[in-house]
């Protein structure tokens, strides 16, 4: 019976993954994907820039779940704003984001087909 060594495997990877603490914000990020209204926010805002209303209205939903949604999704860098007047648009953060979104919607269309 042969066996084989996994050591010089094992620490290459070892010195590849991020710490704990890296890993744990990591993990954290993700579960912010995992509620159906941030996700459909933010489906949402990559297509355009919106204000809470317009979010409102597309979703059935009141401003004020949005804005708490939204507010969660600003804390976590995922999501930014600009004051035009009165009215605040918000937007998806950086390309970053619009790719997570994006990757995530074409891996279930591409897995679907």
């Amino acid at each position: 019976m042969s066996t084989h060594n996994h050591e010089k495997l094992l620490n290459e990877v070892k010195a590849g993954l991020p710490n704990d603490e890296l890993v744990c914000d990591l993990a954290d990020l993700f579960k912010l994907f995992g509620d159906t209204t941030r996700m459909k926010i933010l489906l949402a805002l990559h297509e355009s820039e919106m204000c809470v209303c317009a979010i409102a209205e597309l979703l059935g939903m009141t401003q004020s779940a949005i804005s708490h949604q939204l507010r969660i999704l600003k804390d976590a860098k995922l999501v930014g704003n600009r004051r035009e007047g009165k009215t605040i648009y918000y937007f998806l953060l950086d390309d970053h984001v619009r790719t997570i979104v994006a990757q995530g919607y074409e891996h279930l269309i591409e897995e679907r087909n």
